[in-house]
């Protein structure tokens, strides 16, 4: 069989007495039984299946990972029928899970859609009664979580097999020259899924908002936020329901996003307010705040023990298990605050400054009504200096708030680059720029992940010695924080390397240049 199948919509549902009638006194059919089929499609919420080409369904008691327009799945596992979201590690280790976690990596796998599909196969025969051609009808239903049923469009697929090219064609052309058929323009499962309300592609967090170098401050800021909102509302739900950790993440960088304007352009909004909404969006980061350190803990215990050697890896597990309760006990403060009314209020207050603020007065909004590619312009030029005042000043001895305070501001810098940088000002110095900038990120996230890491398994000794285990546990914690200073005094070496090319003569003439 030839990989991809011709795909055909059918205006009407063709009979195989209708279908054998269209091929009579050129080929014949040899009908299979009838088959009704249940699909289940699957995806990650950002579609990432789905953006490298793939589809992932679940029918007949197994998942199956198929190309896009594919008919033969690429690999498959039985599986249970997946009841709701389900995580990488509960699929069957093996190739398989192999194939899909070098994909989705920690995401979850969230059913978009549930079809009800009746297949009639056939063969198509030459006069010699080999088989050409391989014809499918396919007439799905959506079903949707209540049980009530839609339909989809009747499908007429056509396998040629290899060396039958001629006939492959030909039975297109008898077939199509019966009945009303066109190209497929998506497969089953992008028609299911946009049925059900659902997007192929997923619901991404990328900003892509249009504004304009000349553009009044305010209405771009207020553009750029609105945005973020929207990514905040669209992660909201999986965030709260624990589907997976990259929910919460999505959810905070657009917290520290909106945060980090309301500092840089923050004269483009009335004072008071601002002073408001600034406190309940640091708020909002902070109760959110526990439950993301303790999600990355979890996930990266592997390696964080991999610092141990492997003899005593064993020893750490009861680490393991009060970082799990610990992470759920922070997952329920975190739910609790965000259905607060507080929570509410905020969303509530926030969108009803951004809706009425180019209206408004702009006396005491300097900055409000000025091109928005000055004022950014401004900004992205004074953090940049000031972030290259702050990195000459530290060495390896200096403290380790020193290399926390200018990751602070390299934040604001690409946030400030990433949201206003490549639509007002020249992509080939903002790209470069933020590759640089985030090489020197890496390196500061590193040493202060370390830092952070040794204070956290300081602070957990006495509840890790209660557990069974624990003074084993113990002992190889004392290892591991040796390790973890080592490596922390590592990156401490480490920074000048990267610190150079950001800070460098050429690098600052093309600030000026730029952003000037």
């Amino acid at each position: 069989m030839t990989e991809t199948p011709v795909e055909l919509i059918a205006a009407d549902r063709p009979s195989s007495a209708a279908l054998q009638s269209a091929l009579d006194g050129e080929f014949s059919l040899r009908l299979d039984a009838p088959e009704r089929v249940e699909r289940l499609f699957l995806d990650t919420f950002d579609g990432l299946l789905f953006a490298q080409g793939l589809t992932l369904r679940w029918q007949r008691d197994r998942l199956e990972l198929v190309p896009r327009g594919a008919e033969l799945p690429r690999d498959a596992v039985a599986c249970a029928e997946p009841a709701g979201p389900i995580a990488v590690a509960e699929i069957p280790a093996g190739t398989f899970r192999d194939a899909i976690a070098g994909v989705v990596k920690v995401r979850a796998l969230i059913p978009s859609a549930r079809v009800r599909v009746e297949l009639q196969s056939a063969a198509v025969l030459n006069e010699m009664d080999k088989t050409v051609v391989r014809l499918i009808v396919e007439h799905g239903e959506l079903v949707a979580p209540n049980g009530r049923v839609s339909p989809l469009r009747t499908r007429v697929r056509l396998l040629g097999v290899r060396g039958y090219d001629a006939e492959l064609a030909r039975v297109r052309s008898l077939v199509s020259a019966q009945f009303t058929l066109s190209a497929a323009d998506r497969t089953l499962h992008e028609e299911a899924v946009l049925a059900a309300g659902g997007a192929p592609e997923g619901v991404g967090a990328k900003l892509e908002v249009a504004i304009t170098p000349g553009q009044r401050a305010d209405a771009a800021a207020v553009a750029v936020l609105a945005r973020l909102v929207e990514i905040m509302d669209a992660n909201r739900p999986g965030m709260l329901a624990d589907t997976d950790a990259e929910f919460l993440h999505d959810y905070r960088v657009s917290v520290r996003r909106t945060r980090a304007i309301q500092k840089e352009l923050r004269h483009v909004f009335p004072p008071a307010e601002l002073a408001t909404m600034r406190a309940e969006f640091r708020w909002l980061q902070q109760a959110t705040g526990d439950a993301r350190d303790l999600d990355v803990y979890v996930l990266e215990f592997d390696a964080l023990a991999a610092h141990v050697s492997a003899e005593t890896r064993d020893d750490l597990d009861p680490l393991l298990s009060v970082l799990r309760n610990r992470r759920l006990v922070a997952h329920g403060r975190l739910v609790r605050a965000l259905r607060s009314e507080r929570a509410a209020a905020l969303r509530r207050d926030w969108l009803e400054l951004l809706e009425g603020l180019v209206g408004r007065a702009w006396d005491d909004r300097t900055d409000a009504i000025r091109p928005i590619g000055e004022v950014a312009g401004e900004r992205i030029r004074k953090v940049y200096r000031r972030m290259v005042r702050m990195g000459r000043g530290i060495g390896p001895g200096s403290p380790a708030e020193d290399y926390h305070e200018l990751r602070k501001q390299g934040k604001e810098l690409r946030y400030l680059l990433e949201l206003f940088g490549t639509p007002l000002y020249s992509a080939e110095v903002v790209r470069p720029m933020i590759k640089t900038l985030k090489a020197l990120q890496d390196v500061l996230g590193h040493h202060q992940d370390l830092e952070v890491q040794t204070t956290m398994l300081r602070s957990l000794r006495d509840e890790v010695s209660s557990f069974p285990g624990g003074p084993a546990a113990l002992m190889a914690m004392g290892v591991l924080v040796e390790r973890l200073e080592a490596d922390a005094q590592a990156a401490r070496e480490e920074f000048a390397g990267v610190f150079m090319p950001f800070a460098g003569k050429r690098q600052r003439a093309l600030v000026d240049q730029t952003f000037g």
